[in-house]
């Protein structure tokens, strides 16, 4: 179990995880039977809701002087994607040389890097690509870290962090003490676009790499599937109520 107290005057460490998606205009296809994913002409960004997660990192680095470490479990081609968080204003980078396959994988690679201690981690509720939603869980549980989400305000009082986060029908305010985990999404900070001295700065700024544990997560990927294409659009005149009924009833079977 990780154990981490603030020391009076200590610096904050903050690690945020950032994950490499293709943007929500690439157009997605796959290969070799529907296996592998074609990245060719995909544009690729910093997932959203880590965008979020990083906008508030930065912003309790602005406020306290925090560090502020980002880290990516992907290959080589993912780096101007870090180096992009390093100009928002990250002061270093850690990269895990592997494929991130499964989330139990990338989470065990984030455990791995997050044990030499940090106050706080952050990331995005989820991902955009596969969605699954639970990294943050299995971080926390693999370092003895309370992991909650989704987390929309954030805020540090000493040791101790107030949390406002979604749950069915409303709000739920919490307490927890240093360190734990948070699944972010908006509105917990403003994204964040670098500026010229920021990108200029992140060319400089240390991006380490590091090879990744080993571990056998269990999970096995047979194929992708796109949606099905959309279907045809039937007009119906205002004033066919009586064929839109049958056409719901009959053929959407709605009613």
């Amino acid at each position: 179990m990780t154990s981490l107290n603030l020391i009076e005057n200590e610096k904050m460490k903050i690690l945020v995880c950032i994950s490499h998606v293709p943007d929500t205009t690439s157009k997605i296809n796959f290969t070799d039977n529907n296996t592998k994913f074609d990245s060719n002409g995909v544009q690729f960004i910093i997932g959203p809701y880590d965008d979020y997660a990083l906008a508030r990192a930065i912003e309790i680095k602005e406020a306290s002087g925090a560090t502020v470490t980002v880290i990516n479990v992907g290959l080589a081609d993912t780096e101007p994607t870090i180096r992009k968080a390093l100009a928002i204003g990250a002061d270093d980078a850690i990269r895990v040389n592997a494929e991130p396959t499964d989330s139990f994988f990338v989470a065990a690679q984030i455990a791995e890097q997050a044990k030499s201690g940090y106050d706080l981690i952050l990331m995005g509720r989820e991902s955009i690509d596969y969605n699954s939603g639970v990294v943050h869980g299995i971080v926390g549980e693999m370092l003895g870290m309370p992991s909650i989400s989704p987390v929309m305000k954030l805020e540090i009082e000493g040791g101790t962090a107030k949390l406002a986060r979604e749950i069915e029908g409303g709000k739920e305010f919490l307490e927890v003490n240093l360190p734990f985990v948070a699944g972010c999404q908006e509105p917990i900070a403003e994204w964040k676009i670098p500026n010229m001295r920021g990108i200029m700065s992140a060319r400089t700024k240390p991006l380490t790499v590091v090879e990744p544990t080993a571990i056998d997560s269990g999970v096995k990927l047979q194929k992708f599937e796109l949606p099905a294409p959309k279907g045809s659009v039937k007009m119906i005149s205002p004033d066919n109520v009586g064929e839109l009924v049958t056409l719901l009833k009959n053929e959407a079977k709605v009613l």
